[in-house]
């Protein structure tokens, strides 16, 4: 009995499905467009550029990671990045076994599929040597097998004879006695092919890469150097992948590696952002507002300060008026009160300044970005 009723249970279903107006193609179309979700991030654009959200620094099983390179992509994608790197080693290939060495093959399989998912995927190589001197991404490059040379200044040589933007990787990743400026350094330096520098790598910090970049103008850099999946999971102003703003006139390959050139970046790393007070200052200032006042009693006005960025602002008064700390949650509003008795106030003066540092906002170590806002009086 059981028998006859699920056999038709089955021809029922079996009908239903061809009776349905659509196709199985049509399914699996479906499935696929809503599969995934994209999470944008959102950080302003500076006038006259776009902000591009970057990762520079990523493994495939091409080299030491475990995840295949179109999976690298669904990821940048679901996370709203707008272009990444694959940056399989030259040197360590631990999986050689199993998946023959090929230096060109995580590019060649991530890039048509980057196109569908409008990822820019400059084509990239880590060049692996002994830390010291360390380890460098090149991006942009036409040839990566031609780098499996031996000596690391022939690497970038060739790379930059291919109009590569070479930077260090995670300066001080084996220890900052290992992790140093040497005369390798100096040479790539001097020689002009040494472009850039990751101050960050993932929840990492390095406080003298960061003073290299300031002193020696070099882009900066920051990545997650992801080699396992990466969880999808709410992202918070503490807990979101490294990336580099790139501020690019347009979201293309060559605007990209003219902006990296250029130096227009800001690092930002577990809720800070590092970079230039020329590209820091303007980032604030379109992220953040204040209102005019919309109550003034004897002793205090109140304004609302609208944040529009995934950044929560941390800041520390400097000036007259303001309270003496003030956090400004991501995507969120909230009413300050400033203490300003009408009888202490020049009736003359039209507006009030109030002066703050922002401290999770560094255009050097320990050297905070500094802002006011103008308050224009009732």
């Amino acid at each position: 009995m059981n028998y006859c009723r699920n056999y038709v249970f089955f021809i029922a279903a079996v009908l239903l499905l061809f009776a349905s107006p659509f196709s199985f193609s049509e399914v699996k179309t479906s499935w696929t467009a809503y599969s995934q979700e994209k999470h944008d991030i959102h950080i302003p654009d500076l006038p006259g550029y776009i902000t591009l959200k970057c990762d520079f620094h990523m493994h495939t099983v091409f080299s030491d990671g475990t995840v295949w390179p179109t999976v690298r992509v669904d990821e940048a994608w679901r996370e709203g990045l707008d272009a990444i790197a694959i940056s399989d080693h030259i040197e360590y290939q631990p999986h050689k076994d199993y998946i023959p060495t090929n230096h060109e093959a995580s590019n060649d399989i991530a890039a048509p599929y980057a196109k569908t998912k409008n990822i820019l995927l400059p084509r990239a190589v880590e060049i692996t040597q002994d830390t010291p001197p360390g380890h460098f991404n090149a991006l942009f490059l036409t040839d990566n097998a031609a780098l499996d040379t031996k000596d690391v200044l022939d690497q970038a040589r060739i790379a930059n004879e291919q109009g590569a933007f070479l930077f260090w990787d995670h300066p001080g990743w084996k220890g900052l006695e290992l992790g140093r400026w040497m005369e390798t350094h100096s040479a790539m330096y001097e020689k002009k092919w040494l472009h850039g520098i990751e101050i960050c790598n993932g929840d990492t910090l390095y406080p003298e890469a960061f003073q290299w970049a300031v002193e020696k103008n070099l882009t900066m850099i920051g990545n997650s150097d992801m080699h396992e999946p990466i969880l999808d999971k709410p992202r918070t102003p503490e807990n979101h992948r490294t990336i580099t703003l790139v501020f690019a006139q347009d979201k293309t390959l060559p605007a990209l590696k003219e902006a990296l050139f250029a130096g227009r970046t800001v690092v930002w790393s577990m809720n800070r952002l590092f970079g230039q007070e020329k590209y820091l200052k303007p980032l604030f200032d379109a992220s953040v507002k204040m209102s005019n006042p919309y109550l003034w009693d004897k002793k205090s006005i109140w304004v609302q300060v609208d944040n529009s960025s995934d950044i929560a602002f941390e800041l520390e008064k400097t000036g007259t008026y303001g309270p003496q700390t003030l956090l400004i949650p991501a995507n969120a509003s909230i009413q300050l009160k400033a203490e300003i008795k009408k009888e202490e106030f020049d009736p003359d003066v039209k507006e009030i300044r109030l002066s703050y540092i922002v401290k999770n906002l560094l255009t050097a170590p320990e050297k905070p970005l500094p802002v006011e806002f103008v308050i224009s009086m009732p």
